[in-house]
């Protein structure tokens, strides 16, 4: 995202709307793979204690980590021990207040659990590393989408109700910010285009002028935004609310 320009809720859902077709894409690539559910299995390669998927994901941070990915407002590691950039460091506006809000963790189980079951065929294909490497494509798109809840909740609470927010936060009334901040009109709306999109892009399309099928079904897209997506990122935004005022105390 480019943070050299004005923060608006607008600026933020033509980001949002961009981020859907990374997901989307994203998605439609790991699903010419099985589920392969070995690579999430802690132990099941002896040579690492962990699950394939997070040994791979550690290491593939780690390079992202010396390129400074992880200094950037809107990226969050799902590892830890990550080495130092050994690029010299960018400077940031600094549009959000400090904070240590990371779902990462969420977003593997629920990835893990809930998405690649219904994505992929079941059973094993023997394409692990390029399994995995399509799994850390989709947390990764997944977890930039999520966290930006932080810069639409920022936005929220300087605009035009910030004195709503305000009170709400000074109450800890985190149903009464979760309701001031959904708009169900824009999560329609939202639901209706990702599924526009999935029909579109996840054609698979031959010689004939009618699509031959489908590589990933769209309300099973639509699903992971509805049950998921929206209700992570709105967390993410009540969370970010719940210690906006702490800078300015």
């Amino acid at each position: 995202m480019n943070f050299s320009t004005e923060l608006t809720l607008d600026k933020l859902r033509q980001e949002l709307v961009r981020q859907e077709d990374t997901i989307i894409f994203g998605l439609i690539e790991r699903a010419q793979f099985s589920m392969n559910p070995e690579i999430y299995q802690p132990g099941y390669f002896k040579e690492i204690p962990q699950s394939f998927l997070e040994h791979f994901l550690h290491d593939i941070e780690c390079v992202h980590a010396k390129v400074r990915r992880y200094t950037s407002p809107d990226e969050y590691p799902f590892t830890g021990n990550l080495p130092e950039p050994i690029l010299p460091p960018l400077e940031f506006p600094e549009i959000l207040v400090k904070n240590d809000i990371n779902y990462n963790s969420k977003i593997l189980d629920m990835y893990r659990d809930h998405i690649v079951p219904k994505l992929c065929k079941s059973g094993s294909d023997g394409n692990h590393g390029s399994s995995a490497t399509k799994d850390v494509e989709c947390l990764q798109a997944l977890s930039r989408r999520i966290h930006m809840g932080k810069f639409v909740a920022e936005a929220k609470f300087t605009g035009h109700e910030h004195e709503q927010y305000v009170a709400l936060i000074k109450n800890k009334d985190r149903q009464g910010l979760m309701d001031l901040l959904t708009n169900a009109q824009v999560e329609e709306r939202l639901l209706k285009r990702v599924r526009n999109k999935a029909l579109i892009y996840g054609q698979e399309i031959g010689d004939a002028p009618i699509p031959d099928s489908q590589r990933i079904p769209a309300e099973m897209v639509v699903k992971l935004y509805q049950e998921f997506v929206i209700p992570m990122t709105k967390e993410v935004e009540v969370d970010y609310l719940l210690v906006r005022l702490d800078a300015d105390s």
